[in-house]
């Protein structure tokens, strides 16, 4: 019956029967039967059928919280089992928000430093993104905003405050200027992440508390276009203090730490289970030690 309900899980997540055919690595016709057959063994009907998928019935909604549990916990006791007799390993696939990724770079470094028969896929999504992809087990883990948005039904594992900093070239004025408050931008042509980003949401606040409107010349979902627009365009950046570190190496670049706002506290999450995969487990140990 697991790969039938990962069939359903699959159909629920592309609402669309040859693309969840097609990311299982299975013919429309074979996902078609499946899903028959889980609705023959449950005794229900678990999709609305038309010309095309028309969405998962009552009974049907119902079905696909059963099967994330069952398909993770069955998931869990099949690292379990590897592990108490092969050791550590597997693969875990993380959800970061872009201005995380050097955080959860050094994390999968020391970890796989540990532990080298793990590997590891990373991903650089929104903090909705990661939500939703915890929900349909598409993620094992996410790095992510803790205290601005909901999170749904996770653990957490804070590992550090988001403090800000302006990136500008060196010609800048304000790479010169020494404090910078949040204030001092009012006129400056900046380049930020786009809306739909939290971290952009969570800037604008600080905008708002200083009491100006940002003169936004580029948005990007990328702090690589961000950090390239500085050091080419001539722009500046908002971004973590850490961020902007990494970025401005070996550019001619200057940083100065904002004063005040609000420093938001990032962290590990998980979909809430137990128990975890043992690989899991280990790395949610190690954000401990992190903080």
């Amino acid at each position: 019956m697991i790969n039938k309900l990962e069939m359903l899980l699959a159909l629920a997540k592309e609402r669309h029967f040859g693309r969840a055919a097609l990311s299982l690595g299975i013919t429309q016709p074979t996902l078609s039967a499946g899903i028959r057959q889980l609705e023959e063994q449950l005794g229900v009907r678990l999709v609305q059928r038309g010309s095309r998928f028309g969405g998962l019935t009552p009974e049907g909604q119902r079905a696909l919280d059963w099967a994330q549990r069952i398909v993770g916990d069955t998931r869990a006791l099949r690292e379990e089992m590897r592990a108490s007799h092969a050791g550590l390993s597997g693969h875990l696939r993380i959800a970061v928000i872009p201005t995380a990724l050097t955080h959860v770079s050094r994390l999968v470094s020391r970890f796989t430093a540990a532990h080298p028969n793990v590997g590891f896929t990373i991903l650089s999504r929104s903090s909705l993104e990661i939500q939703g992809m915890l929900e349909t087990l598409d993620a094992d883990a996410g790095l992510t905003y803790l205290d601005n948005e909901p999170l749904g039904r996770v653990v957490t594992r804070p590992i550090y405050r988001e403090r800000y900093a302006l990136l500008c070239r060196s010609d800048n004025p304000l790479g010169k200027k020494d404090p910078v408050g949040w204030q001092d931008l009012a006129e400056e042509p900046l380049c930020l992440l786009t809306p739909d980003m939290q971290n952009r949401r969570i800037l604008n606040r600080n905008f708002l508390q200083a009491g100006i409107s940002p003169r936004t010349v580029v948005e990007s979902n990328s702090t690589i276009v961000l950090a390239t627009q500085v050091a080419e365009g001539g722009l500046a950046t908002v971004l973590p203090e850490d961020m902007a570190r990494f970025l401005a190496a070996g550019h001619a670049l200057q940083i100065r730490p904002l004063e005040g706002g609000l420093t938001p506290q990032v962290g590990l999450v998980a979909l809430h289970q137990e128990p975890f995969t043992p690989v899991l487990q280990a790395l949610l140990k190690m954000a401990e030690k992190d903080k």
